[in-house]
């Protein structure tokens, strides 16, 4: 088997990783290139995967297109898009059916989707054409958390929520629904948080409770929001978004992320110190009432006169005296006096 002749330098790599690293195809295609033959290394035809070269010093030719010396720098694009339902998750569709490239009109790049969301779910797609990045993601895509709006036929309630919760193993609550000015919704939309692939378990669960899921949407992944973009339109992502996704797909973040229901933004929660938990507990009465009072001077409560004995349960009646109310004393109800007993 012919070997590339490669010179030796200090940056070598191996070419699947090159290759997907410049955009051209991601690591599997590539590796699928090399073995159909349409990788070249400075002229030598390479078939056997592991080979590596220095695309400073080579030249490396995939699938017509040059990588190395001779070509300009490509740089690195991250976009955010928000796919429509009924689109293929890929940049090709054998069976002729909308993709993605479809979506990324004017972009001149060529960019590659990380990970996969089904054809008939609408939602939040990762492109880029980083392969470093997009194998690190791929490689701990069990812990990304990834959040869903899910619509059900029909209304759950709160401790179905919770026991389909503990049962798949993920985290729902119900949200406000999009037609509930117009009257009562007769299907319910809820958020669902997961951090690995439990969509089908969570769909066989729901058509065995009588309530099928009837649309799916990814409002967030990682640290990516979907919010403020179109259906069917992306945007750039900025230094800073790039930086978070990097470390929201690190294995050791496990961190508990909240979702803010106005600014729909996935943050980290603060940790918890002494003075949040003493802010965090419930007041009493008796504290507001004693804050009132200190606030306006006042006592907090009036002061009433002490008895000097209160009477018990098994305090004896004291039968010394006359009982009241007899002879001339008593009245009738209607005011005029009883005449004493004979």
């Amino acid at each position: 088997m012919n070997r590339a002749p490669t010179r030796k330098g200090k940056m070598q790599e191996r070419l699947q990783k090159i290759i997907g690293r410049a955009g051209i195809a991601s690591r599997r295609h590539a590796e699928q290139l090399i073995l159909s033959g349409q990788v070249r290394v400075n002229g030598v035809v390479v078939r056997e995967l592991g080979t590596k070269a220095d695309p400073a010093t080579d030249k490396i030719e995939a699938a017509g297109r040059t990588v190395g010396v001779g070509t300009a720098a490509q740089r690195n694009i991250y976009l955010a898009l928000h796919k429509p339902p009924e689109v293929v998750s890929a940049m090709a569709d054998p069976e002729g059916r909308k993709t993605l490239r479809n979506c990324l009109r004017g972009l001149p790049e060529r960019v590659f989707p990380v990970g996969n969301l089904e054809y008939a779910a609408s939602g939040l797609v990762f492109l880029t054409n980083d392969g470093d990045l997009a194998a690190e993601m791929l490689k701990n895509w069990a812990q990304i958390e990834q959040v869903y709006h899910v619509k059900v036929k029909g209304m759950l309630t709160l401790a179905d929520l919770d026991r389909i919760g503990k049962e798949v193993g993920l985290r729902m609550k119900t949200v406000r629904q999009p037609d509930a000015t117009r009257g009562r919704a007769a299907n319910f939309w809820y958020e669902v948080r997961m951090r690995d692939s439990k969509k089908d378990e969570l769909r066989r669960l729901l058509m065995k409770e009588m309530h099928p899921v009837e649309k799916l949407m990814r409002i967030g992944l990682g640290s990516l929001t979907v919010e403020g973009l179109p259906r069917g339109r992306y945007r750039l992502l900025k230094e800073k978004e790039v930086e978070e996704l990097r470390r929201s797909t690190k294995p050791g973040n496990k961190g508990d992320l909240r979702f803010d229901e106005d600014k729909r933004v996935v943050a980290q929660r603060p940790k918890r110190t002494q003075w949040t938990q003493k802010m965090e507990r419930p007041r009493t009465h008796t504290q507001h009432e004693t804050e009132r009072s200190q606030r306006s001077g006042m006592p907090s409560k009036p002061e009433w006169p002490r008895r000097s004995h209160v009477p018990q349960k098994n305090d004896r009646p004291d039968r010394s005296q006359k009982p009241q109310g007899r002879g001339r004393d008593r009245k009738s109800p209607g005011g005029r006096p009883v005449p004493p007993r004979s």
